[in-house]
């Protein structure tokens, strides 16, 4: 029974994202700071708020892009979607399966893919920049890159992030932070500094793309 309600919430999520996504009208800035990456044949991690999850997915469908999700049922339904926008999938969290959604990274990383991570998922705090992403990044090589999503008007979802869900056929604003290294011989120290400067960084963007003038409606 389970398999057939998360099998068909992909179908039907999937339907629902592209059919809202299509009346977007999208504006990116900053987007060769990624793919400058992808036409020289590299990877990259790309970390964003898990509150911006849904405009920034199709950003990335058809990249060879594999997303960090939790083990929790939730997770499952966010995984069913996703996949069937052509991203690959990572099961674990900071709390739930770390060690393998680690290990899965890090074979996805190592097979060519980029990678996506929510450093606040899945539970929370929001907007709070969680080690993992780091550890993935000193582990890997890989440059970690920012991206941040804001709409002209949106629904928020009454959960710990306030889910963001761009309304049809309002302006989605999506930007890309500078690419950023973690040096294999950083310290818990540096890195502490790095997750306060990229999490500075992601809410920078946010409350930027974010327009003055936007409606919010909580849902």
């Amino acid at each position: 029974m389970n398999e057939a309600r998360f099998c068909t919430a992909g179908i039907l999520g999937r339907g629902l994202l592209e059919g809202l996504a299509a009346t977007w009208r999208l504006r990116v800035e900053s987007e060769d700071n990624w793919l400058r990456f992808q036409r020289e044949g590299k990877s990259v991690i790309l970390v964003l708020w898990h509150e911006q999850l849904l405009p920034l997915v199709p950003q990335v469908r058809d990249t060879g892009t594999v997303a960090l999700v939790s083990r929790h049922r939730d997770g499952e339904y966010i995984a069913r979607v996703i996949e069937r926008m052509g991203l690959g999938t990572v099961r674990g969290s900071s709390t739930h399966g770390g060690f393998q959604g680690l290990r899965g990274l890090i074979r996805a990383a190592r097979e060519g893919h980029n990678l996506a991570l929510t450093p606040d998922g899945p539970r929370g705090p929001a907007r709070s920049f969680k080690p993992g992403a780091l550890l993935v990044a000193q582990l890997t090589g890989l440059p970690i890159v920012p991206m941040a999503a804001g709409a002209s008007a949106a629904w928020h979802i009454e959960s710990w992030d306030r889910f963001m869900v761009p309304c049809p056929f309002a302006v989605v604003r999506v930007a890309y932070g500078e690419p950023c290294w973690v040096g294999r011989d950083a310290g818990r120290e540096t890195r502490e500094l790095i997750s306060q400067k990229l999490g500075a960084e992601l809410n920078a963007l946010a409350d930027r793309l974010a327009a003055p003038a936007s409606a919010a409606v909580a849902l």
